[in-house]
């Protein structure tokens, strides 16, 4: 599992100019299963997804074909973690500790 936070590296204005093409990339990660959930922070700075894919290396893939990315007003931070816990609705993420 993924946390996925996005940073702004540019103004709100070229930020905004490219959300609309960012909001159908999060639809399409949700679609394909990748994204289980990602939303603005507050106070709206940045954002946050999280994400199930196989390994780092695909996270760093999604993340580098975000369209904020591909304008250049964002970057990724990405932290892996083990989702050992969750709500029922989610238990068919839980994982196990690698041993």
């Amino acid at each position: 599992m993924f946390v996925l936070e996005l940073t702004y590296t540019a103004p709100l204005d070229r930020v905004e100019a490219a959300l609309d093409q960012h909001v159908a990339w999060v639809e399409q990660h949700f679609a394909a299963g990748h994204f289980l959930a990602s939303g603005r922070k507050q106070p709206r700075d940045d954002g946050v997804i999280i994400a199930s894919v196989d390994d780092r290396a695909t996270a760093e893939k999604i993340t580098q074909e975000d369209p904020f990315v591909t304008a250049g007003v964002c970057e990724y931070r990405i932290t892996e973690f083990i989702a050992t816990k969750t709500v029922a609705g989610l238990a068919s993420y839980r994982q196990q500790q690698p041993t």
